[in-house]
């Protein structure tokens, strides 16, 4: 499956060499994109040997057309998780978001690549005036609940917006990243870290044998004690046993916008439509933006279509923004995965003792990948976690 088209803007901004590797580790992940990458810190933190074994290059995949929006809040409204899956879970399942926002925040601090990582507001504001009912359910959840939220009103958004809206959230304590940046400083970190990878490599089969994981690959084979799938979007194991959906969307990042300073603290920016168009800015005053996500799981292919759906994106940051001069420079579309119950799959396989998987699926994919690797620490180690129920493949 091609995860990503176009002319992507986040590998400008890093490059890097290929990696050596070696044949025989306490872990093996299959993947090596932002959920490889954050997995191996997390267990090499732990003085495990971890290996990384990825088809293409590293960070080639999903996270080259991530755009680095972090936030506890999801897809899914609070009061709506809490409708579907009962309150103490829901509740405590945002605080883990909350917590895995301040976890990437540590992992960044160690890095030897500057990851752009900023701590931002989000402003979640009603598309339409019929949207303003479940927005102030949502803060009286949240507000209850202890998270930290304002709400504000029409009045509110004209004093601290250009453009108007009939209400909106407010919440704190999210951030922006680099993706790329972050991903390959880890790669950077690991390096130094009792980690190698195994780039251009295919995992061909995956087999349990007695104490350890035979793993057949392109490249020769090697043994691990413990193997976590973090392949993405790309091929989905278990499909007969979990519910997911792959689709598409685009992106832009512009070139950059002389004065920002009309967009209230630089905030994530994104509405309560479903599709959603989402905002922010980067360290060199762009601004990326994206949405109009489709069904089809390909990435388009065609440039076309891409820079068509990029404009559409360019015109509505044009109308939020009526005095910035809003010209886009980059245009992408990727693939993603979202889980019919709102939630991500990670975990050990069911069946299988030493295979773990690590999916990120949803809009939060990389506070869901930070959180999950976290997870399977404790998982690898036996140690016991309270959490991992909430996202485990068979629940």
């Amino acid at each position: 499956m091609e995860l990503h088209n176009g002319k992507l803007f986040w590998p400008t901004t890093y490059n890097d060499s290929e990696k050596e590797f070696d044949t025989h580790y306490d872990v093996a992940i299959i993947g090596g994109g932002m959920s490889g990458a954050l997995c191996a810190y997390v267990l090499s933190r732990e003085g495990l040997k971890v290996a990384i074994i990825e088809k293409r290059q590293l960070a080639s995949g999903s996270s080259s057309a991530n755009t680095g929006l972090l936030q506890f809040s999801n897809d899914i409204m609070l009061h709506e998780l809490i409708d579907e899956i009962g309150e103490e879970q829901a509740v405590r399942f945002y605080k883990l978001c909350q917590e895995a926002v301040g976890h990437l925040e540590e992992v960044a601090m160690t890095l030897p690549v500057s990851p752009e990582f900023t701590r931002r507001k989000s402003i979640y504001y009603a598309s339409s005036p019929l949207h303003l009912p479940k927005l102030k359910k949502e803060y009286k959840t949240l507000k209850e609940h202890g998270f930290p939220v304002e709400y504000w009103s029409k009045k509110d958004m004209k004093e601290h917006l250009p453009f108007s809206k009939s209400g909106a959230l407010i919440t704190h304590g999210d951030a922006e990243v680099n993706p790329f940046r972050f991903v390959n400083g880890m790669f950077e970190y690991l390096k130094e870290h009792n980690t190698t990878a195994f780039e251009g490599t295919e995992a061909i089969e995956v087999k349990e044998d007695g104490e350890k994981v035979i793993i057949e690959t392109t490249k020769g084979t090697l043994t691990a004690s413990h193997v976590v799938h973090s392949t993405g979007y790309e091929t989905p194991p278990l499909s007969e046993n979990i519910g997911t959906e792959i689709n598409r969307s685009y992106a832009i990042a512009t070139k950059p916008v002389d004065d920002l300073s009309q967009w209230h603290e630089r905030a994530l920016i994104w509405e309560t439509d479903r599709p959603y168009l989402y905002l922010r800015t980067t360290v060199d005053n762009r601004i990326i933006a994206g949405g109009l996500d489709e069904d089809p799981a390909e990435a388009p292919q065609s440039m076309e279509k891409i820079e068509k759906h990029g404009k559409k994106i360019e015109k509505e940051v044009q109308k939020m923004f009526p005095g910035l001069n809003v010209e886009m420079e980059y245009a992408w579309g990727a693939s993603f995965g979202e889980s019919l119950d709102h939630l991500p799959y990670i975990g050990r396989h069911p069946d299988k003792e030493r295979i773990y998987y690590l999916l990120g699926y949803g809009g939060n994919g990389t506070v869901y990948s930070m959180l999950g690797s976290r997870i399977l620490r404790d998982l690898i180690l036996g140690r016991p976690n309270e959490d991992a129920d909430l996202v485990k493949l068979d629940r």
